[in-house]
């Protein structure tokens, strides 16, 4: 599944009216508030928007642990309360949002039987609307072979329709296609350029891309500045590579002043989120630190998860 960037008041089109507490629910979903619209989508649970909507979360794993049984649990509700035939009134009278719900059904299997073919009939027509979500879905149907051959350049094509109008996951994968030359002309520097959009949308993949390009060198040039800047992002969204670099960096005094403190803390909130090369980085620091320093760290490390829980 994937995160929308644009509205689910289709529900009204097609005749399933949505509460007060949906709308407050889709509105915190958008922002990425994830506990508030948790909170507002459970207390109108009976509501099928409401329901779609929280498949969709334990799909993800948006602001709950990722559970596809219990996503499974949601879709099935919203599907009993005719949630499908509702969808497939709407998106037969041209709504495009309609078209492409009951394309995500089809690919997903999601209330009806999984069917890659009718996938793709309904995102196409969403996507001659310019439906955002249908054009970035386009792209990740010819990318991954589903419905119809596989297609790089296809893929590319669709994908950077829906980068064009902001859509950040497409964006983060053109970059990578222009970095890999997947479908288009190899070119770090256009690569570089999809990512930052991604990332300046707080697309945490984006902005570990971008710290690794600037860290490594290896197709751009070497800044550690910039590179410090797009790690610190991403790690402070939980992510574990990038809390492992920023930690080396610090441990380095790339960028940065030299902090064995700091470099103990993120290479331990590295560790603590499986990442395999933090455990050894963690132990040569801790060698070269106090107890007291140790202490401090772990300390900043509870303080750090604390703040920002479980991401």
């Amino acid at each position: 599944m994937l995160r929308w960037a644009y509205s689910l008041l289709l529900v009204v089109l097609m005749a399933l009216p949505a509460s007060a507490g949906f709308d407050e629910g889709l509105t915190s979903y958008k922002r990425g508030d994830y506990a508030t619209a948790l909170r507002e989508l459970l207390a109108e649970q009976g509501d099928a928007a409401a329901q779609f909507l929280l498949g969709v979360m334990y799909d993800k794993g948006e602001g709950v642990t990722q559970d596809y049984a219990e996503a499974e649990r949601w879709f099935r509700k919203a599907a009993e309360q005719g949630a499908v035939k509702w969808y497939r009134k709407a998106a037969t009278q041209g709504d495009a949002a309609a078209q492409f719900f009951l394309g995500v059904m089809y690919e997903y299997g999601r209330g009806v039987p999984q069917d890659y073919v009718q996938a793709m009939r309904w995102y196409r027509r969403a996507a001659e609307q310019g439906e955002v979500g249908a054009l970035y879905n386009l792209g990740g149907m010819f990318s991954n072979g589903r419905g119809v051959p596989q297609d790089d350049a296809q893929a590319a094509r669709w994908f950077r329709k829906a980068a064009n109008q902001g859509f950040a996951k497409a964006q983060f994968n053109l970059g990578n296609m222009h970095y890999h030359g997947q479908g288009v002309m190899q070119d770090y520097a256009e690569a570089a350029r999809w990512w930052r959009k991604a990332a300046e949308q707080g697309d945490v993949a984006a902005q570990f891309n971008l710290g690794i390009m600037y860290y490594a060198s290896a197709s751009a040039v070497q800044n550690f500045d910039e590179a410090a800047r797009w790690f610190r992002k991403a790690a402070n969204q939980g992510d574990a590579k990038a809390q492992f670099y920023l930690g080396v960096m610090y441990a380095a005094g790339q960028s940065v002043p030299q902090n064995f403190v700091q470099a103990h803390v993120w290479s331990n909130l590295a560790a603590t989120k499986g990442n395999r090369q933090a455990p050894k980085t963690l132990n040569l620091i801790a060698k070269r630190m106090t107890p007291a320093q140790i202490a401090e760290a772990q300390r900043l490390a509870r303080e750090w998860l604390a703040k920002h829980g479980k991401k």
